[in-house]
């Protein structure tokens, strides 16, 4: 017990030094980015930081007459011990002003009580659970929130008048909030959940699951799923048990219908719907250029909705830079980011003043052939939609 108390006021103190010799160091701020850059969600911690150099690239190294310098940490996620380390480390040692990133929510949390103790700002990039800004006054979302996106595409599926739908998620924290959210807007507005189903988190094999929902004849099936291999299987599945639209309207989040989701699934993928925050062929001169410049600076590789979060997390500390004049210190940050408002490649964004969580466009998007290739086409755009928990009408 004396140990463990020891080591908490020897945080204590380290945190204070560090608050007091950031306060005093003048022309850097440092910025601590936590992401998981090697294991199995590598990928996802890559294309957050490549959102983040672009931004860096195109707006320079300077906010505020201030240098702004990146300090890059690897959690081999998913590890919240870690990802509080890190954060400790961050603020201890490096000196950080600002700590970001944050892929996946079990590191947000991690880190969240560092970031209150140390009165630092904390912008997450990308975990998407709604009670992540809950966990600490000093975090701002620049991502989305699963239910965020899932309870506006329940209220639009059951407005297009679609009334039974059959619910396949996988079965982790992520599947269970796009499940209820869907549900609960499906519902609201009408409609009725005939069925739901828990497939493992990899699975290999839908042809049990899908013979279930055939059996239940719904006019929709809502899928969330993780990409790799799985969008594939399960568009296959279907598609053996004649499954497939029209007749069966497929819903599902983005990820299903991710660009290389869509090259493995091949004429499958034909008139799925999704919906998302973020979509790589909205016809818009900014995302047009966004997109653009991420493949130059990245051997081609396209940008997807971990790359955005990092691109507008980092415009987020520059922006609040400017309107601190500078003044690095948490409180102020916070207080600049509540209520800004800028656009985006994914659209017009916002902070809620009061959650400061983000507030943003939700696309309804349908597979098409276009040219001769399968893409996400948007056939309707729901504006300005809140987290559900967090105030949404």
């Amino acid at each position: 017990m004396l140990k463990k108390t020891a080591t908490a006021l020897g945080l204590g103190f380290g945190l204070a030094l560090a608050m007091s010799s950031t306060a005093l160091a003048g022309g850097t701020v440092k910025v601590g980015l936590i992401l998981p850059l090697s294991g199995q969600f590598a990928d996802t911690g890559a294309q957050i930081e490549r959102g983040v150099k672009l931004y860096m690239q195109e707006h320079g190294d300077e906010a505020a007459g201030k240098k702004i310098e990146l300090v890059v940490k690897d959690t081999g996620g998913p590890n919240p011990d870690v990802a509080k380390r890190l954060a400790q480390e961050l603020v201890v040692r490096d000196k950080a002003d600002i700590i970001a990133g944050f892929g996946l929510t079990p590191e947000a949390l991690g880190a969240a009580s560092v970031a209150t103790e140390a009165k630092k700002l904390m912008v997450d990039m990308n975990a998407a659970t709604s009670v992540v800004t809950e966990k600490s006054p000093y975090i701002v979302r620049t991502s989305m929130t699963i239910p965020q996106v899932n309870y506006a595409f329940g209220k639009w599926a059951a407005e297009q008048g679609i009334k039974h739908a059959y619910t396949i998620v996988a079965d982790y924290g992520p599947g269970h909030d796009a499940e209820k959210s869907f549900a609960k807007g499906f519902e609201e507005k009408g409609g009725k959940i005939v069925g739901a189903d828990h497939s493992p988190v990899a699975n290999p094999d839908f042809s049990a699951y899908v013979q279930r929902i055939k059996a239940a004849n719904p006019e929709a099936v809502y899928i969330f799923i993780p990409g790799g291999a799985q969008p594939a299987a399960i568009g296959k599945a279907l598609a053996e048990k004649g499954l497939t639209p029209p007749d069966t309207k497929i819903l599902a989040q983005g990820e299903l219908t991710l660009p290389e989701a869509l090259q493995s699934m091949g004429q499958t993928a034909k008139g799925i719907i999704t919906a998302f925050h973020y979509t790589l062929e909205r016809d818009d001169p900014l995302n047009k250029k966004f997109v653009a410049a991420y493949e130059k600076a990245n051997n081609g590789r396209a940008p997807d909705f971990f790359s955005v979060g990092g691109y507008d997390g980092m415009h987020l500390i520059y922006a609040a830079l400017e309107k601190t004049k500078g003044d690095a210190s948490g409180d102020a940050l916070v207080a600049a980011a509540k209520g800004m408002s800028w656009e985006s490649p994914r659209g017009p964004i916002s902070i809620d003043p009061e959650t400061r969580d983000i507030v943003q466009n939700v696309y309804i998007r349908e597979v098409k052939e276009v040219d001769g290739k399968l893409q996400n086409v948007i056939i309707d755009t729901i504006k300005d939609v809140k987290d559900p928990l967090h105030g949404a009408k």
